[in-house]
């Protein structure tokens, strides 16, 4: 058995769709990045890549290189997958947690986890996904942009 965990953080923009776990999240403004900046499928990326001990995203899909430019990051979370199926494991299972004070994620919550789970080729139950705020403290309680941790187990296959 093996764990890792994962961490991403985007700023806010405008003219950008809000991409979370996989799924459009109907929000005023987007976030900023090379990809879709989806912060929690970039999380659990990190956290399975980081227990295969296979590095991190930025190693894989570099923004130096265009072919990642605005890609959709469940493309991401599909190759990451393979990676650490190549290397002899398979997902015991995720849990993660995006931080934003707005907008309200519960109602897209159960989608998020299907969505990761139909990408990983495992089943819901070996997923979990929440949603806090920060009371209105740091950059995501002043709503300047969405953070999410991650943390897996891998198991030998």
């Amino acid at each position: 058995m093996r764990i890792g965990h994962g961490y991403d953080v985007h700023r806010f923009c405008d003219d950008r769709k809000l991409f979370l776990g996989g799924i459009e999240i109907p929000h005023t403004k987007g976030l900023l990045g090379h990809s879709d900046a989806d912060v929690l499928l970039h999380a659990i990326c990190d956290a399975l890549l980081g227990a295969a001990a296979l590095g991190d995203i930025g190693k894989h899909f570099p923004d130096s290189d265009n072919s990642f430019k605005n890609i959709d990051s469940k493309i991401l979370l599909k190759r990451t997958a393979q990676l650490i199926g190549e290397k002899g494991y398979k997902v015991g299972n995720i849990d993660a947690t995006v931080i934003a004070q707005k907008p309200k994620l519960a109602p897209y919550i159960e989608q998020m986890r299907n969505c990761i789970a139909d990408i990983c080729q495992i089943p819901v139950d070996l997923v979990n996904v929440k949603a806090t705020t920060e009371e209105k403290l740091g950059f995501t309680g002043r709503e300047e942009g969405i953070s999410s941790h991650a943390v897996c187990i891998l198991l030998s296959k």
